[in-house]
């Protein structure tokens, strides 16, 4: 099977890499607009050729979108509009709109629209590594309206990458990722802002920065190029949880300047509630890489 990746950074170029190597592809073609990261693909070995977008799409079996949100919309139209047999997915953190821009095309049930839940602060070709995708979830949205052929494929191609795949609508699966990976960003985004403005008129802040600190504002470092978008295309979801992260700032400020201690500690203890939610999650990670690694075993 051909393999064609629209978009080789973190991404495109990890998702290329391990179906390479893990045999679920014979060859990898790469399309990037930028010509720098084309070439450093190339050198890295995360694709075997570059072609231009039309070639790339025909000469594939299956094609995959690994481009910001806002690039992902303008050009998904005019790629199944080049399709035959091929199987088109996209790999973004917002799908409502996506979705929409193709729902009445004749080839709709080729597109599977999906979004794994994996990612690190960094960008480009040079970040892309083998693994970064294992034991992760995959959100797959709006599988009936796929064919059954085109989602079975994308289903395998993840379990290659070793993820465990969960059926989604898309308008849930915006909602809830304005909850667990949207809001984390503008988060980091507000500290790293709030810190960097006051080390304008004390100078030595940052050498007070421990690992906490660290951790984060890791996500602060994320690409503007990719985010920005993200944020418009959900700004409604968005909208919503940042209202409610703004009353849990105000409770604990009021709190704190009211010296209320009980109230502090209920919030606080309340909130380490999320150790459970994350040991769960890491146990999850580790049954995901045996099941797969089973999985592809069998196949």
């Amino acid at each position: 099977m051909i393999l064609s990746v629209i978009g080789l950074g973190l991404i495109g170029g990890s998702i290329a890499l391990d179906l390479k190597k893990r045999g679920f592809v014979s060859k990898v073609i790469g399309v990037d607009n930028n010509t720098l990261n084309a070439h450093a693909a190339k050198k890295l070995g995360l694709v075997d050729e570059i072609q231009d977008l039309k070639s790339a799409v025909q000469s594939a079996d299956l094609v995959v979108l690994a481009i910001p949100v806002d690039a992902c919309l303008r050009a998904l139209p005019n790629i199944m509009n080049l399709i035959d047999h091929q199987i088109v997915t996209d790999l973004g953190s917002t799908k409502e709109q996506l979705i929409e821009s193709v729902a009445n095309h004749p080839k709709r049930n080729q597109f599977v629209p999906a979004h794994p839940m994996a990612g690190t602060e960094f960008s480009g070709p040079q970040a892309a590594h083998s693994g970064l995708f294992d034991g992760k979830c995959a959100i797959i949205c709006n599988p009936e309206d796929s064919n059954k052929k085109a989602v079975k494929l994308i289903t395998e191609m993840f379990h290659c990458l070793r993820m465990r795949c969960v059926f989604m609508d898309a308008e849930v699966h915006d909602r809830q990722t304005a909850y667990v990976s949207h809001l984390s960003h503008i988060s980091a985004f507000a500290l790293s802002l709030t810190v960097l403005h006051k080390e304008k008129s004390e100078k030595h802040i940052f050498e007070l920065a421990s690992g906490g600190f660290d951790s984060t504002v890791r996500l602060a470092k994320s690409s503007a190029e990719m985010w920005t978008p993200i944020f418009q295309q959900n700004k409604k979801n968005i909208g919503k949880v940042l209202q409610k992260y703004i009353n849990t700032l105000q409770q604990f400020k009021d709190l704190i300047e009211e010296d209320d201690l009980n109230g502090v500690n209920d919030l606080i203890f309340e909130a380490n509630d999320i150790r459970r939610v994350l040991d769960q999650k890491e146990k999850n990670e580790k049954d995901t890489i045996q099941q797969t690694a089973k999985i592809r075993n069998r196949a």
